[in-house]
């Protein structure tokens, strides 16, 4: 094995400090570090993005007849291209030179799902106008496993007569909630979603409605409160 001088090794140690050198000006001190601009969506340092958002077939209706109050808040407001894609059965977004921000686009895809999961428009539309909003989503068969008659009577029991245990929860809550067949979404603050998810759960569990409700009155008291 060849022997490395002492000569060699300081020169190699000094290559890394004469390169730092050459960065400096007359003076020793290294020049300013550089600022730049912040970039809009469309400019050559950022890529336009897009989002797929995919159409259920029993929502392809709803759709049509709400397209303009979804279309107008998205492009006016947002700034955001929108387009149906008929042959994929997608709602497609984009980002445009004008877009403030991308993070715009998710806000957007997110108050279009909201709408295709059931939620009203004028209910998912507070998604684009509040950031602590969320769509959170289960299955009666993830709290309790029923079949048959019995899961019909918990669907029953979710929604009360004339939809009034619904109601009373999202009143209540302040949150909106959607009984698609045994899924269970609802839109709201993370702390209220908690608050009407422990609600429905205890009554899948078999609770009577009356005890639920002045659970409820307790707990909305304390969030008036906070």
């Amino acid at each position: 094995m060849p022997k490395v001088s002492r000569k060699e090794d300081a020169k190699e140690a000094a290559q890394p400090l004469q390169s730092v050198l050459v960065g400096m000006d007359v003076e020793g001190q290294l020049p300013e570090k550089p600022t730049f601009e912040k970039l809009a969506a469309g400019d050559g340092g950022q890529r336009l993005e897009f989002r797929r958002v995919p159409v259920p077939q029993h929502r392809m209706t709803p759709l049509k007849n709400t397209w303009m109050q979804l279309y107008e808040p998205i492009t006016k407001n947002l700034k955001l291209d929108m387009r149906m894609n008929l042959k994929t059965k997608k709602v497609e977004i984009k980002t445009t030179p004008a877009t403030p921000s991308p993070d715009l686009l998710q806000k957007a895809a997110d108050f279009v799902h909201a709408f295709l999961l059931g939620f009203e428009v004028r209910d998912a539309i507070a998604l684009l106008r509040l950031d602590d909003l969320y769509v959170e989503g289960f299955e009666i068969k993830d709290v309790k496993t029923l079949r048959g008659e019995h899961l019909a009577r918990c669907i029953g029991r979710l929604a009360g007569k004339s939809g009034k245990t619904k109601f009373t929860i999202e009143n209540s809550t302040r949150t909106r909630i959607v009984l698609a067949d045994t899924r269970i979404h609802i839109l709201g603050s993370f702390q209220n979603i908690r608050v009407a998810r422990d609600a429905i759960c205890a009554l899948i569990m078999g609770s009577p409605p009356g005890k639920v409700y002045s659970k409820l009155r307790t707990v909305a008291g304390r969030l008036d409160h906070s």
